[in-house]
Parts: C-alpha cells; sequence; structure tokens
C-alpha cells in the first residue's frame, strides 16, 4: 500500500470514529439498551482522555497566556519570553470537573486590562451533554473566580462547543451549541435535526450574564463555533449550519440586533452526520473579513479560503487550498490588515505536518504553501496568534511539547 493510500484509509478511519463517537442519538427512539451503554461508555473514555488542546493569546502588554487541561482542571500560566519559560501554573477551577478538551471544543482564554477571562465546556453524565463554564482572574492570573454556568437551560443535555469574545467595552459574549430545542421535540413526540445556536452577554466585567439569546436552529451539533469582534464591537459569530435536509455549509451573523444570518459557504456538501470541523473568522483591522473552513461534498473537496469587505454580506470566490492527498484538515486564519495568514494541517501516512500560507494584499492572492512545523505522534490542531505586528503558530504535541513559532517575519 502506497503512503498516500494509507494515508487516506486512516482519515477515512479517523472521520468515521469521530462521526460514530459524537452523533445525535436522534431522540434516541429505538436505541437498544446495549448500544446506549456502549456509548454512555465512549463518552466517558473521551472524558478521561488526556487532553493536547493548548490555547494560547497574547495580551496587550505582550504577555503570552495558556490555558491547559490536566486531570480534571484548567490550568492558566503565562510566559514573558515567548513561552520559553512560564509562570507556575494556576488552576482556574477549583474543583474537579470533567471539562472537554479537544481541538474543536478547547478552553477560551482572553487577557485585557489585567484581567484573565476563561471560558469551557463542562462534560456531564450523559453522553454528548455538557454545560458552558466561565471564570475570570481580576488579580493577573493569581487566582480565578468559582466557575459559573452560562446556559440558562440545566437540562443534562450537550450544551458545547463555546467561542468568546471580548470588546472594547469590556463586554463578554459566549456563544455555544444548545440542544434545548430539540430536547424540547422530543418530548412532544416531534424530530429536530441538528442544534441551535445560542449566545450570553455580561456586561458587569463577568460577574453575572444576561439571558441566554437564540441566534439560530438547525446548526451542526459538534463543530467549533467561532467569534470575532467587529471595529463596530460588536461580536460576529460563525457556525457550520444544517440547510435544506442536511446541507452542512456554514452561516454568519453580527450579535448587533439588526443582521440576519447569512450563508457563507456554498459547497453543497450534503451529510446527515457530523463532520467535527469547524470554520476560522478573523476580522481585520481595516474591517474586511476573512474566513476559513473544511467541507467535503464531491465536486469542492478539501479547505476553503474568502473574505467579505461589505462586513459578511457577500464574500469572494473561495480559494480551494491544501493537498487533497494529505488530508488537509483544521484551517485557522488570522489578518492584521493586509497581511492575511492561513495555517492547517496535514498529514502523509507518516507524519502530521502544520503548513501555511500567506497573503500581503488581503487575501487576494497567496504565496506557495510551506510546512512550518511537524510531529509523529499525536497533536493538537494549529491555532494564529498575533501581537503587534507579529504572528505566530502556536501548537503542541505529544512529542514535541508546546512550540510557538513566528510566521510573520518574512511579510514585514
Amino acid at each position: 500500500m502506497t503512503r498516500v493510500s494509507l494515508a487516506l484509509l486512516l482519515g477515512a478511519i479517523w472521520f468515521g470514529q469521530a462521526q460514530a463517537a459524537d452523533q445525535p442519538s436522534h431522540a434516541g427512539h429505538g436505541a437498544s439498551p446495549l448500544a446506549d451503554q456502549e456509548r454512555g461508555k465512549k463518552w466517558m473514555d473521551s472524558l478521561a482522555k488526556p487532553s493536547y488542546a493548548v490555547t494560547a493569546s497574547f495580551d496587550e502588554n505582550g504577555r503570552l497566556w495558556l490555558a491547559s487541561v490536566r486531570d480534571r482542571h484548567i490550568y492558566v500560566s503565562y510566559s514573558d519570553d515567548h513561552g520559553v519559560t512560564r509562570s507556575e501554573p494556576v488552576k482556574v477551577n477549583v474543583e474537579p470537573e470533567n471539562i472537554l478538551g479537544d481541538g474543536e471544543n478547547r478552553p477560551k482564554i482572553i487577557v485585557r486590562k489585567g484581567v484573565a477571562y476563561v471560558s469551557y465546556t463542562q462534560g456531564l453524565a450523559k453522553p454528548m451533554s455538557g454545560d458552558i463554564r466561565f471564570s475570570r482572574s481580576t488579580d493577573g492570573g493569581k487566582s480565578f473566580s468559582a466557575p459559573i454556568t452560562v446556559n440558562d437551560n440545566r437540562e443534562v443535555i450537550s450544551h458545547r462547543f463555546d467561542s468568546m469574545a471580548v470588546n472594547g467595552k469590556g463586554q463578554i459574549y459566549i456563544a455555544w451549541l444548545d440542544k434545548r430545542e430539540q430536547s424540547a421535540a422530543e418530548k412532544s413526540g416531534e424530530k429536530y435535526n441538528g442544534s441551535a445556536i445560542y449566545y450570553a452577554m455580561s456586561d458587569d466585567g463577568g460577574v453575572s450574564f444576561r439571558s441566554n439569546v437564540r441566534i439560530a436552529g438547525h446548526v451542526c451539533e459538534c463543530c467549533r463555533t467561532v467569534m470575532a469582534v467587529d471595529t463596530d464591537d460588536y461580536p460576529v459569530v460563525t457556525w457550520r449550519h444544517i440547510y435544506d435536509t442536511n446541507i452542512r455549509d456554514h452561516a454568519l451573523v453580527k450579535l448587533d440586533g439588526k443582521m440576519a444570518p447569512v450563508r457563507l459557504s456554498h459547497e453543497n456538501w450534503n451529510t446527515s452526520s457530523c463532520p467535527h470541523h469547524g470554520p476560522s473568522l478573523s476580522i481585520a483591522p481595516d474591517g474586511i473579513y476573512h474566513a476559513a473552513w473544511f467541507n467535503n461534498a464531491p465536486e469542492r473537496r478539501g479547505l476553503f479560503y474568502a473574505y467579505s469587505d461589505d462586513q459578511g454580506r457577500t464574500f469572494s470566490s473561495p480559494l480551494n487550498f491544501g493537498n487533497l492527498e494529505a488530508q488537509p484538515a483544521h484551517p485557522y486564519v488570522l489578518s492584521q490588515g493586509s497581511r492575511v495568514y492561513l495555517a492547517w494541517k496535514e498529514f502523509d501516512g507518516e507524519s502530521t505536518g502544520i503548513f501555511g500560507m500567506h497573503s500581503i494584499d488581503g487575501g487576494k492572492s497567496w504565496s506557495a504553501p510551506e510546512k512550518l512545523a511537524s510531529t509523529s505522534d499525536v497533536s493538537d490542531w494549529p491555532l494564529l496568534i498575533g501581537n503587534n505586528n507579529r504572528v505566530y503558530l502556536s501548537w503542541n504535541t505529544r512529542r514535541e511539547g508546546y512550540r510557538l513559532i513566528e510566521i510573520s517575519a518574512k511579510t514585514k
């Protein structure tokens, strides 16, 4: 068997396992007790697995902040030398919790004006169930408040895949996928395809959150949500939506109370299973939206990038990128105005590589792809983070550990 054939086979196996592990029960009707027991075991096994997700971000002073999951706790540390040395990690949740920490559902950390904000998903007892949790530190990361639950629906159902943003006014927004509508439909003997997406906002620094607000219904149930703040201080949320019966493309909306959700991608991927493959969004200081995503439609496969110069109402023709024979996956985009960066994963049958491209004209043209890092072991999804005019690849692997690699020098 060739390396490419092996890569494609392993990718197909991974995709099938991911779908099977996190698919909705569709009301649970007709499921045997043995099947329910097996599903429950898979869920508990997934909660017990070690997490290699490390979330990183810079504050306005250039300090690097890191959040990771270990032994049912979130730990936060910081570095003033780009990750070479770190502070002693501090527990966010003093009481242990089952914390979801894979690439699609990692804890989030944002630090502004000395206050650290953390959101995450707590796994509950039933398969695929969870609550959205939030904590903050007002003493520079020395200690964190007792976590609070953001979702006001407290059923033991899925409230998962959170995203968070903090705007210039200090308002905190958290969005997530929520199955309260599916739960209500099931109780009425009706079917409901997918989840809904909700958000909540805090305007008291995270002491409390306002009532949950529904953004849209019929959303793909296990792909990450993403959030970025526009130049007018309103956050923009992007997610994988379910169109028609099972077309799983992407949607976008600004949380200003005026904009209706807009369809972002049009590959028309028809699948009844969740791809575990959420989008990425970056809003540049010039107000241009930059988006990247994965789809697997028969005629439009792989990774895609597009930009919008009218605040998300329309997007450019998508750029299809990545090597299809190496399973391109989990793209991430970051823009700093005219300079835009993409990073993604590929697997050649033996090792996983992180590849990147950059644009110096706002996404209109792109450099050739190049390998930025690689590993032959388990690894996290790639993240891109920026500090002033510098852009870094943030990536954690089991073998090599955490790496912060500057990728912006060549575009200066």
